[in-house]
């Protein structure tokens, strides 16, 4: 049984895809994850709007402190060779005002040429749109406004440089898979991009 497997039947769930996740390692789980193509990540992403709300518990575990990072391994969907699909999105929470958002960046192949696309998640509680897409969104239209974790590269807007082209005026949108798993869809100035990407929380 694999997460493809699952989702290759009509009648595939979301709670049947979480209960095989949480059952295994964190290597398994991110194994299956890479292994989905476009049609089964967004399959994945339509099944999980039946699970419940993702939380910045899921994507920051209670036990970790402030601008203590937390590393998720990622696969998006993009057209492009294998090496530019794998990335992580490294998160903490803030030192200061720390209540409902994270800081974040892009860390992969790519972060060299294009930069580290920060970003802040937040909720997208009192925003019925948005709501309807996932209860955090991953909003690149704003950066770190305090401190971010020792050792991560320095925070730059998303409208200068090369990161003009993949993170200005982009926002992700999160649900929840399982407990160490979430997905999240890519718009671009409100419009979907039909690409999605799976993340796995590394504890």
């Amino acid at each position: 049984m694999s997460v493809a497997a699952i989702l290759a039947r009509p009648d595939a769930s979301i709670a049947e895809v979480a209960a095989w996740l949480d059952g295994q390692s964190h290597a398994t789980r991110l194994a299956a994850t890479r292994e989905l193509g476009r049609a089964q990540q967004r399959k994945l992403y339509d099944l999980a709007e039946a699970a419940g709300p993702i939380g910045f518990d899921d994507l920051l575990p209670p036990d970790r402190g402030p601008l203590e990072p937390v590393r998720h391994h990622g696969t998006n969907t993009l057209p492009l060779p294998g090496m530019f699909r794998v990335f992580e999105k490294r998160m903490c929470r803030p030192a200061e005002n720390a209540d409902g958002r994270a800081f974040g960046y892009n860390h992969g192949a790519t972060m060299n040429l294009l930069g580290p696309g920060y970003f802040v998640a937040v909720p997208t509680a009192g925003n019925p749109d948005w709501e309807a897409r996932g209860a955090i969104v991953v909003d690149y239209y704003q950066i770190p406004d305090g401190t971010v974790s020792e050792g991560w590269p320095r925070v730059k807007p998303n409208s200068s440089g090369l990161q003009i082209l993949v993170y200005h005026q982009t926002r992700d949108f999160m649900r929840k898979v399982s407990k160490h798993v979430s997905i999240g869809a890519a718009y671009k100035v409100e419009k979907p991009l039909g690409h999605f990407f799976t993340l796995v929380r590394e504890d």
